[in-house]
């Protein structure tokens, strides 16, 4: 899988912004790349942050980098957590990853895609 960030942010086509409500998905053959809180945000449980791989972004559907302690892969540590309703990312922070799907339960965000 190529690295996305070389680039970046040249390789961004575009941005989606959102306070909440509906599922806000990236065109087709593009992916989130950078979501940036505008001001204090949580997003839903399971449909939240959908990241493209799920043992490897930290998001809403399962735990990222949470292998067994001493079991660490190249692309999977350990220690992660599953994002839930109740983690709340304070406005200014940046997360970067590779995500299909968004849905902001409350705040505010920028959600920048590239192509995948």
């Amino acid at each position: 899988m190529a690295w996305r960030f070389n680039d970046y942010p040249g390789n961004i086509a575009g941005s989606v912004f959102s306070k909440g409500g509906d599922n806000i998905v990236p065109p087709s053959g593009h992916i989130f790349i950078a979501i940036t809180t505008l001001a204090a945000t949580t997003f839903s449980n399971t449909t939240g942050l959908v990241a493209e791989e799920a043992t490897r972004y930290a998001n809403t559907e399962d735990a990222a980098g949470d292998a067994a302690a001493g079991s660490e892969t190249y692309s999977e540590g350990s220690g992660g957590e599953e994002v839930v309703v109740g983690d709340a990312f304070p406005a200014g922070i940046d997360i970067f990853g590779q995500y299909t799907k968004i849905r902001v339960n409350s705040g505010s965000i920028i959600a920048y895609y590239a192509k995948k």
